[in-house]
């Protein structure tokens, strides 16, 4: 009888941690953070989840929501269209003057942007930036999807990505 019980025991715990582990399976492992790091090495936009992430060697710094330009979905195909670029970029510009709260230059256009559009015929437009909320607006942040096409943050989360980010990151910016 003890043999009896001490087996269907056993087969109910293993069953038990059979069905949990197949129920509810193993958890995804989130990248580490790296809160303490002093600057980073790549950011990246996802449009979709209207989300920036700054890591240092796959460790995620920071995350912020963002804002994007007027019309997000797709690639920017010409001056004026409102959308925000796709592709691996790099940070070559600084503008602690600039009409927003800090600003982060990518180097957009690349030669293949000018190339499709020299042969559209249409200016493929630049001055794409990660910057913060405009000069004069305090205390807020600007709801939706307002600007030309540049990435917006917080003006503190953009201070703190300024702080974070030297010329040279790389900025990957997914659909």
């Amino acid at each position: 009888m003890r043999r009896f019980i001490l087996i269907t025991l056993i087969v109910l715990v293993a069953g038990a941690g059979w069905f949990g582990w197949h129920r509810f399976g193993p958890r995804p492992v989130a990248p580490p953070m790296a809160p303490e790091a002093s600057q980073i090495d790549h950011i990246l936009i996802e449009k979709s989840a209207r989300r920036l992430t700054a890591t240092l060697d796959g460790a995620i710094v920071m995350q912020a929501d963002i804002a994007l330009g007027f019309e997000p979905e797709g690639d920017k195909q010409q001056e004026g269209d409102g959308k925000t670029p796709l592709g691996m970029f790099k940070i070559d510009r600084r503008n602690p003057q600039s009409a927003y709260h800090l600003s982060l230059g990518i180097d957009y256009p690349k030669t293949e942007d000018i190339d499709r559009a020299s042969l559209e015929g249409v200016d493929p437009g630049g001055d794409i930036f990660i910057h913060g909320q405009p000069n004069g607006v305090v205390g807020i942040t600007l709801p939706g999807d307002w600007t030309a096409g540049c990435i917006a943050l917080s003006n503190a989360e953009m201070a703190r990505l300024w702080s974070l980010a030297p010329t040279g990151t790389t900025v990957e910016i997914r659909p």
